[in-house]
């Protein structure tokens, strides 16, 4: 099974995102194998400051134990240059439309 999810920058916090990002990398690589999740990538759209996440987990209840952990932990560690809606950093799932 393939998850997307979206987020938006702040204007500027490129560098800021991916260096919090990449101090949580090892922790968050721990828990995504934890929980049956691999292939994980984060795109870049530098025009509209729009992260784009992908991901593959074998299994949806694994993943759901440790999804909100993992998600939580992420966007408290980069909530200052992500786009908010109150104190949680706007994470949007997104729809899968076609795989090939």
């Amino acid at each position: 099974m393939i998850k997307g999810f979206k987020m938006k920058l702040y204007p500027g916090q490129e560098a800021e995102y991916e260096k919090r990002h990449n101090e949580l990398w090892p922790e968050m690589q721990d828990m995504i194998h934890e929980h049956g999740g691999k292939n994980y990538t984060i795109f870049l759209d530098r025009e509209t400051l729009t992260l784009f996440g992908y991901i593959e987990i074998e299994d949806e209840e694994l993943w759901a134990k440790g999804a909100d952990t993992l998600g939580r932990r992420q966007t408290d560690a980069a909530a200052a240059v992500l786009l908010c809606s109150g104190a949680v950093a706007a994470v949007k799932a997104v729809e899968q439309f076609r795989q090939l």
